[in-house]
This record gives C-alpha cells, sequence and structure tokens, in this order.
C-alpha cells in the first residue's frame, strides 16, 4: 500500500486555496504523507490545452467568477473574485514550499495563507516581504527561507515537477496523484478519499 499522495499545486491557483484544508483532511484521516509537489501552471496549461482566464471566452471568464464565489462559499471561505493583485507571478512562494519541505518542514500552513494573502486579502504573493511575513507568522525564520529559496536547483525542481505533472496527465491544479491515478480540481477530493477508503484498484488507463 503506498502512504503518500502527490500534490501538484500552484500557489497563486485560488482552487488550490479552496480544497487546501479539505485534501490535508483527508490525507490526515487515512495516515498518508503528502508530497508537495509546486509546478509552472502555465507550462502545463502548454500541454493540456488551457489558457489564463483573460484569454479564455467570455461565457467562461463569467462562469469562473461564480465558480469561484460557489466553492468558497461551499467551503467556508471569503473570496475577491477579482483581486488587483492577479494575475500575479507565484515562483517564489512556490519555492519557498519547497525550502521548507528539504528542511523537513510542514508547508501546509505556509500555503494555505498565501492562497488566503491573495484572495480574501488582495496582496500580492510576489512581495519577498509579504512573504517572508507569512512565513514568520507560520513559524519559520521567514527572511531565511526567502533566501534559500533563490537556489538555482529548486527552480529546477519545480521544472522537474512540471514535466513530471504533464507525464501523468495532471490536467491543471490542484491536482492529487495517489498509486498513479490522477484527481484533477479540488471538487475531487470526496472521489480520493472514497479511493482510500475502499481500498479499489487505481484506475489509471482508459478502457
Amino acid at each position: 500500500m503506498s502512504d503518500t499522495i502527490d500534490y501538484y499545486y500552484a500557489s497563486h491557483s485560488p482552487f488550490t486555496w479552496f480544497g487546501h484544508k479539505a485534501f490535508i483532511d483527508v490525507a490526515a484521516k487515512h495516515n498518508k504523507t503528502i508530497n508537495y509537489k509546486p509546478v509552472n501552471l502555465m507550462e502545463v496549461w502548454k500541454i493540456s490545452g488551457a489558457v489564463a482566464p483573460p484569454q479564455r471566452p467570455p461565457m467562461r471568464q463569467r462562469y469562473r467568477l461564480i465558480e469561484l464565489q460557489r466553492v468558497a462559499e461551499f467551503r467556508g471561505l471569503t473570496v475577491i473574485t477579482q483581486p488587483d493583485s492577479f494575475p500575479t507571478n507565484p515562483e517564489r512562494a512556490d519555492l519557498c514550499c519547497a525550502v521548507l519541505v528539504q528542511q523537513g518542514k510542514d508547508p501546509g500552513p505556509f500555503l494555505f495563507s498565501v492562497g488566503e494573502a491573495l484572495w480574501a486579502h488582495d496582496r500580492q504573493i510576489a512581495d519577498e516581504a509579504l512573504l517572508a511575513e507569512l512565513l514568520d507568522k507560520a513559524g519559520h525564520d521567514g527572511q531565511a527561507v526567502v533566501n534559500a529559496s533563490k537556489d538555482e536547483s529548486l527552480s529546477e525542481l519545480r521544472s522537474a515537477n512540471s514535466q513530471e505533472a504533464i507525464e501523468l496527465d495532471v490536467v491543471g491544479v490542484p491536482s492529487y496523484v495517489y498509486k498513479g491515478e490522477v484527481f484533477w480540481g479540488q471538487d475531487r477530493i470526496d472521489y480520493l478519499d472514497h479511493t482510500l477508503t475502499t481500498g479499489r484498484k487505481p484506475i489509471t488507463k482508459v478502457s
């Protein structure tokens, strides 16, 4: 039995934020370790066929704004659907998470706080001072983690995660991968929970 779930995410994704705590709860319920794997969402989207929200047809843009409100309400969160701080570059925040993983620390609370800063408070998550502040609040040495995140090997790790995600047919974020089966989207957490509860065989091939 696999004791790990691979978590492909981008810290600026509202849907990563929406599903984050529910996913952590499911992993804890089943005693599974989470492998945090930040990806470059634009690279994944190039292969999966998705485009950034401003490039989508108007009806899809409008539906996305409805969906943001609906999912936030369902998860008990407050969302700003069109924050001035978005679009933004999530790379520094992603790499700060990677530093925490390398240090053997739990990046979960920090990752949630990044999404909250952007989507609930319209703060600029590309700002290193903000990231240091959020890291401090999560119990880390914020500036030290931000500095460590600038190691080139971490950018290479994020790129490798992106390629790995593409090879697994990860369509977007968040995606939770258990035994090779991809569960894409925060609205698939119940399916993941069911899989872990029943112990069914992974569905990884088109039949």
